[in-house]
């Protein structure tokens, strides 16, 4: 989650932080995983329920997309993949605060951005093919034409929403850069003092000892 002027580290508070269900929900990066999410349902939902129909010289059902199969496969695989990486993402977001390890949270925002940025590139594709491929079907009024708008709007709105995150992704690494040198430091194991004895301790040196007491006794005076 983001934090104000607390320590974080990649766009979020150091790990021991209670789990805070409408912060992590208002967030901007939450609310289009929760977009894309719902575009990727209505993409495959669509296709899948009515993209493909009967046409009159045959009894198969072919893809209402100028009967290219191809193109409603894709749609559809592009789609169920995306609606289960944003699963996949949201219940990591949820986790991510209380991750210690500073460089867990780097390759976490790395992955994010470069599967944002792969998904927004294959949504592209899939806008261009899906409008390409219904420009060309002869007689599309006796088609579901509404489910086919969707989808292409659909999959227009997700090049967006996908774009979106990886911006967020990308702010969220540069501020964990700039955060982890100043107010963040990586767990690591303690280092604990040696308990082995030293083998020598040189004693305490005096420099001026104290003079011991006068006794009775007299060394004998030598003899020649």
């Amino acid at each position: 989650m983001e934090t104000g002027g607390a320590a974080s580290a990649y766009g979020a508070s150091l790990a021991g932080g209670q789990f805070d269900f409408w912060a992590f929900i208002k967030q901007p990066q939450t609310i289009l995983r929760l977009l894309s999410w719902l575009f990727a349902i209505v993409v495959f939902g669509t296709i899948t329920g009515e993209g493909f129909v009967n046409p009159i010289h045959s009894f198969v059902p072919k893809c209402m997309f100028n009967e290219n199969g191809t193109a409603c496969q894709y749609a559809v695989g592009v789609g169920v993949l995306g609606f289960l990486a944003c699963v996949a993402f949201l219940v990591i977001d949820a986790y991510f605060p209380h991750i210690s390890n500073a460089n867990e949270r780097k390759h976490i925002v790395i992955a994010d951005m470069a599967f944002s940025g792969l998904w927004a590139g294959l949504w592209f594709v899939c806008f261009c093919v899906l409008a390409h491929q219904w420009s060309l079907t002869p007689h599309p009024e006796h088609l579901p034409v509404s489910a086919a708008r969707a989808a292409i709007a659909f999959s227009f709105f997700s090049i967006f929403s996908w774009g979106l995150l990886v911006f967020f992704a990308l702010r969220r690494f540069l501020l964990g850069v700039s955060n982890l040198g100043q107010n963040y430091e990586d767990s690591a194991p303690p280092m604990y003092p040696s308990t082995t004895p030293e083998r020598f301790q040189q004693a305490p040196f005096t420099i001026n000892p104290e003079p011991q007491e006068e006794s009775g006794y007299e060394p004998p005076a030598p003899v020649f």
